[in-house]
């Protein structure tokens, strides 16, 4: 059964038009086409939105787990019924590769039924009293309303890891999607209504941040909020949440460090560098930003990377290349400026280095998957997070130069180790300093893991049994027999 596309904000159960009846083009990256037009959402559909998702919550809440987790199932059975069509989706929408998309489905899946597990592990402590006749229980508890902030890198995947651990704790959700890329998130809310889902329980807004996600955080009725996104939202989330204190969990990007030891073995260093640099065409928060190279074998390296660079496929993402396009003209202009700026500040070109040209090329958000190199550390394309095919290779002397090089960032959720030696590996479990390392391979993270991350890459975290947990909150119990 082929799921027609439902256009609008679904809220209380209803699909419905913006209060002030504006819209906003969707367009494919790949060419510029609008492929939809969807509500352009402001505070009087946010407000409407939270009004259903209160109005739903006392009755969510009191709803066995089990049952909940049920809707969970149901949807992720349909999503891989249906993983073509949702690939179709996100493709037109993002820009994604074809396998890339359908990756991203089926981890869309596999949030909702790994979440749905966790219906019979919601558990609290007894804790002994020191007063006669008396027991103390903690137990753990929704929040109520969740707010959920969608980024347009992983549309569908990243709206699965918000809703299902909400709703199998017993909180009702209202998603804002990335206004570059809402139709994922839709289609994902239209299953549930087939599933049969409560009204209100999950809710989505579609709109700019300033308008739809403003009011949404801003709001008293705000339990928890959930962002995925930029330093800069979740600086402005913090600003608003502050208000009412409401509760804040914020994955904000990274700037990971690859790093390359002289025992490694660089075919499969080479390898994994690229695919970790140029996989959604650089667009993860996970993706390698600096790669840190022995010395010694900085050259040979090189050469191998730089063949799998050149021998990268770009093109439409229904062909299924490697690389697709930029998500936006935004984003094009703000990498191509980035690359134009090391230049000008000292780094050489190996590769690439501006805008795909010709045809196909000649409409869409084409970037040419580029390498960088002649890095000082203290340049702009080493500090700041690219967020697109851009490479930058920078060599090391010895552990300790890249060890602090690596942990030289405003950044710290991902890092990546590539060595044989066992003292490297433990020297990097303590010291390199970011929530997530991978030693001798690279992401996707796990869905039973925890992904975190340090300073500017944000408070709180996902996945897991951690992750989970930030979707309750504590509450105390006395129980006295007098």
């Amino acid at each position: 059964m082929k799921q027609e596309m439902k256009i609008g904000h679904f809220i209380g159960g209803e699909w419905i038009s913006a209060a002030g009846g504006s819209s906003i083009a969707v367009e494919n990256p790949a060419n510029c086409d609008v492929i939809a037009e969807v509500p352009a959402g402001g505070k009087a559909d946010a407000e409407k939105a939270l009004d259903a998702a209160s109005a739903a919550s006392r009755a969510w809440a009191r709803t066995p787990a089990v049952e909940r987790a049920a809707y969970l199932q149901k949807v992720a059975v349909l999503l891989r019924e249906r993983l073509d069509s949702f690939a179709t989706t996100i493709m037109a929408e993002q820009g994604k590769p074809l396998s890339q998309a359908r990756g991203e489905v089926l981890g869309a899946a596999q949030q909702l039924e790994y979440h749905a597990q966790w219906a019979r592990r919601i558990e609290g402590d007894a804790i002994a009293s020191d007063n006669v006749g008396e027991h103390i229980l903690i137990l753990r508890v929704p929040y109520g309303v969740v707010v959920g902030l969608i980024p347009w890198n992983y549309p569908l995947s990243v709206t699965a890891r918000k809703v299902a651990p909400a709703l199998v704790a017993g909180n009702t959700i209202v998603v804002k999607p990335h206004e570059v890329t809402p139709l994922s998130a839709m289609r994902l809310a239209a299953l549930f209504e087939e599933v049969g889902l409560p009204r209100g329980v999950l809710n989505v807004v579609t709109g700019i941040g300033t308008e739809v996600g403003e009011a949404l955080v801003g709001s008293i009725k705000t339990n928890l909020i959930t962002l995925t996104g930029s330093v800069r939202a979740g600086r402005e989330v913090m600003r608003r949440a502050a208000d009412h204190i409401s509760q804040v969990s914020l994955e904000l990007g990274g700037k990971a460090p690859f790093i390359v030891c002289e025992d490694a073995d660089l075919d499969l260093a080479a390898e994994r560098a690229v695919f970790a640099r140029f996989r959604n065409c650089g667009q993860v928060c996970t993706s390698n930003e600096r790669t840190y190279v022995h010395q010694s074998v900085f050259q040979p390296f090189t050469d191998k990377f730089l063949d799998r660079v050149r021998s990268l496929r770009v093109g439409d993402p229904q062909s299924d290349p490697d690389v697709g396009p930029k998500v936006s003209r935004p984003e094009l202009e703000k990498v191509e400026a980035m690359v134009a700026r090391a230049v000008e500040q000292g780094a050489r070109v190996l590769a690439g280095g501006g805008r795909m040209t010709g045809a196909p090329f000649d409409r869409g958000h084409w970037f040419q998957p580029t390498v960088l190199t002649d890095l000082d550390p203290s340049m702009d394309i080493v500090r700041q997070e690219v967020f697109g095919p851009v490479a930058s290779l920078l060599p090391f002397s010895d552990f300790d130069d890249a060890l602090r090089q690596a942990n030289d960032s405003d950044y710290g959720l991902s890092a990546y180790l590539f060595t044989r030696d066992y003292r490297n590996v433990m020297r990097a479990i303590n010291e390199l300093e970011f929530g997530e390392v991978y030693v001798n391979r690279v992401g996707p993270e796990a869905v039973n893991a925890y992904h975190t991350g340090y300073r500017l890459s944000g408070i709180g975290g996902d996945d897991g049994r951690y992750g989970f947990e930030t979707y309750m909150r504590k509450k105390t119990i006395y129980l006295s027999a007098n």
